[in-house]
């Protein structure tokens, strides 16, 4: 799953000859909102569309042009999580892509992004999402995944952050194998776990939007 697997041949970078006329052609055949600026290999960050658009000289090089987000960039061997990382912190739906040395290597758009790290957390397998919540110290995966074994269930991923009612708690939401989770429910409450919300998923989903529909509810429950 390192970033430069999903580089795009889609998205092309702009040089710093490249008029403004042309990077608003090539925005709006593509459809995107930013394109990456590239000169002697180095990334030099993205120009956006509406940084285009306001201009009254469309006959302007990129070089006349502001662009920014010079850091909205991750290594190709990095995981495709830091992708999403910096699209985040960038407000960006691209993220450029570099070589150790700092060598330019393509563009990943963050909805392919979301698609690979949704696949990765088995977001499209069957099966339903539990919530805990819970003090970091009591958190062990293995003693909840042993519970939920003797349930006939297996945990398929996890994943950890805080607990929006609770900052003192984290909050551990498990994708299960099983549509039914009454059984594993009442297993974990047994034994003292506190199930803050849960869900089953629906089968049959196969369109993108669907699919990073999945994963944003699976992130924020």
């Amino acid at each position: 799953m390192q970033a430069a697997e999903f580089i795009t041949d889609l998205i092309p970078p702009l040089k710093l000859s490249d008029r403004a006329s042309l990077a608003l052609a090539w925005m709006e055949e593509i459809r995107t909102a930013v394109l990456p600026v590239v000169d002697q290999g180095q990334f030099l960050g993205f120009v956006r569309d509406e940084v285009i658009v306001d201009l009254d000289d469309l006959g302007l090089t990129i070089s006349e042009i502001e662009f920014d987000d010079h850091e909205c960039k991750v290594f190709g061997d990095q995981h495709v999580y830091e992708i999403l990382k910096a699209g985040a912190e960038f407000e960006s739906n691209a993220v450029a892509i570099v070589d150790r040395e700092g060598i330019y290597q393509g563009v990943v758009t963050i909805e392919d992004s979301l698609t690979a790290f949704a696949e990765s957390l088995s977001i499209q397998a069957t099966g339903s999402v539990l919530v805990l919540s819970m003090d970091m110290t009591d958190y062990t995966l293995s003693e909840i995944a042993r519970l939920i074994e003797t349930e006939n269930g297996k945990i398929l991923s996890s994943i950890i952050s805080n607990d929006p009612l609770d900052s003192s708690k984290i909050k551990v939401t498990l994708k299960i194998d099983q549509p039914e989770l009454r059984h594993i429910k009442a297993t974990l409450e047994r034994f003292g776990y506190k199930i803050i919300d849960h869900y089953q998923e629906e089968t049959g989903v196969s369109s993108e939007e669907d699919r990073i529909g999945n994963l944003l509810r699976f992130l924020d429950i």
